[in-house]
This record gives structure tokens, C-alpha cells and sequence, in this order.
């Protein structure tokens, strides 16, 4: 799937796992988006961990060695906000989650509920303070009427120090409570992430490749929007994982550095 017909015209990358583990860039990664560039494909990066802002992942990919700006970065959060904003739930939200999540939607005009019962909207996300409290105040907030959504479904994020739990597990958490599926969520692999960021890199969905390490977020949104899909093997996925997930890749890679070659564009 090399020929100059199906070439994809824009790439979207996934962060960790695809560019970097932890602080240490994948080799190679720094060369292949370069090398990308300069044949002309347009380059952004697309994440689900909320807990940091566009600029500061630009910053931290400049400072490995390839050079972005903060308006090349979509993340959930990004996605969130732009949910909230359109979705006309109501004004009161209850944050499950971090102090930058909490922030930038205050900063959107949110208020931050105070009670359950005044409470329009609950959103799930990454929350390293999770508490009884906070699954009670959303459970007793879902069952007086608030709209439930959540950043991303990731169960695990990869974090310097290892894994820790995300999202995923406080959504499965509430739809046991609730009986029922938390139906928005905003990161991969949602249709509303997809259609975000290929709005970014202007261009239909068969001329965009999505690269990641997951196969149920990354694979799996680029596969349902009609993208082209590149899976490589230095994050999350194993051998194993891929011969039983039912998405299988265009492209199945040991590391970002070899899609150049895979493409053709080395």
C-alpha cells in the first residue's frame, strides 16, 4: 500500500508510546516526521490524556527534537470543552478529574457544582484523587438528570513512573452503578475525534493516516472513520494483542522511524 494513488496527504500521530516513552523519544521518530514533512504531508499530533495542555506537549516534542506548535496538538480535553459548549446540557459541571481539566473548563464560563442537585453535567476523566465522595456526588448528580460524558476510555495511562489508572476505569465504575453506557466520550476512538481532527488536517479520510501504539483507540477510530492505519509495536500492543484484536492495520510497524519506507517517502 506504498504507490503514489493511496499516499496518504496528512499523518496524524498519537504521542505516547508512538513518538516518545516517558522523556526518551523513540529513535528515529525526530528523522521520520522530518522526513514526512519535507515530501509534503501535512503532520499533527493527537492525544487523549487530559491532564496537560496543548502547549506544553508542543513544548515537550520540540524539546525531543521535533519541532511543533501548540496549534498542531489536539487533545481529549480540547474535544471535551468543545463538547460542553455545543451540547447545551447547562452551565453546572461536576469535574471527575485533574486540576487542568477543571481549569480549562471554568475558563470556558462553567461553573463548578456544588451539589448534586444543581449539577447539569458530570464529566469523567484521569483523576489521581479519586475518592468515594466524587463517584457518589456523580452517581446521586446522574441520577437526578445530569448529562454523563467523559474525556477519554482509556483504563490505563503511561506515565514516567509507570502505569496508572485513567478514565476507562471510573467510566466502567458508573455504568455498573448507572445500569447503562456512558455514550459520550470525546477521545479516540470516538466519531467526534475523528471528525475534529481530520477537519485539522483538511483532507477526506482515505488521504489521512493515523499512527498509534493501541489498536481499540487508535486503530479502531481510524478504522471506523475510513482513515488509513499504521500500528507500531514500541507502546502498549503486542504480537499477541494484535493476532486477537479484530482491526487489523494497513501498516504494521516495529517503530515510527520505519514509516518513511513503508510509504515510500524515504
Amino acid at each position: 500500500m506504498n504507490d503514489e494513488s493511496v499516499r496518504p496527504a496528512a499523518v496524524i500521530f498519537d504521542l505516547d508510546g508512538t513518538l516518545y516513552l516517558g522523556e526518551h523519544l523513540i529513535a528515529g521518530a525526530d528523522v521520520a516526521v522530518e522526513t514526512l514533512r519535507k515530501a509534503g504531508l501535512v503532520t499533527t499530533f493527537l492525544t487523549n490524556k487530559p491532564i496537560d495542555s496543548p502547549a506544553i506537549y508542543a513544548e515537550k516534542l520540540s524539546r525531543l527534537g521535533i519541532p511543533v506548535t501548540e496549534s498542531d496538538v489536539l487533545t481529549s480535553v480540547t474535544l471535551t470543552i468543545d463538547f460542553l459548549q455545543r451540547s447545551g446540557h447547562g452551565d453546572h459541571v461536576f469535574v471527575i478529574g485533574e486540576d487542568y481539566l477543571t481549569d480549562q473548563i471554568r475558563q470556558a464560563g462553567f461553573r463548578i457544582a456544588s451539589t448534586p442537585q444543581e449539577t447539569d453535567v458530570v464529566v469523567v476523566s484521569l483523576d489521581r484523587t479519586m475518592s468515594y465522595e466524587k463517584m457518589r456526588f456523580a452517581l446521586e448528580a446522574a441520577r437526578n438528570g445530569a448529562h454523563m460524558c467523559a474525556t477519554n476510555p482509556d483504563v490505563i495511562c503511561p506515565m514516567d513512573s509507570g502505569e496508572i489508572v485513567d478514565a476507562g476505569a471510573w467510566i466502567a465504575g458508573l455504568e455498573a452503578l448507572l445500569k447503562r453506557p456512558i455514550t459520550d466520550v470525546l477521545g479516540k476512538p470516538s466519531a467526534r475525534c475523528a471528525e475534529t481532527v481530520l477537519a485539522r488536517v483538511g483532507c477526506e479520510a482515505s488521504r489521512a493516516l493515523m499512527v498509534g501504539d493501541r489498536l481499540e483507540t487508535d486503530m479502531t477510530m481510524a478504522r471506523n472513520a475510513g482513515m488509513q492505519t499504521a500500528l507500531v509495536m514500541s507502546g502498549v500492543t503486542g504480537v499477541a494483542d494484535l493476532k486477537a484484536h479484530g482491526v487489523q492495520p494497513d501498516y504494521v510497524l516495529g517503530s515510527v522511524a520505519e514509516l518513511p519506507d513503508a510509504l515510500g517517502v524515504a
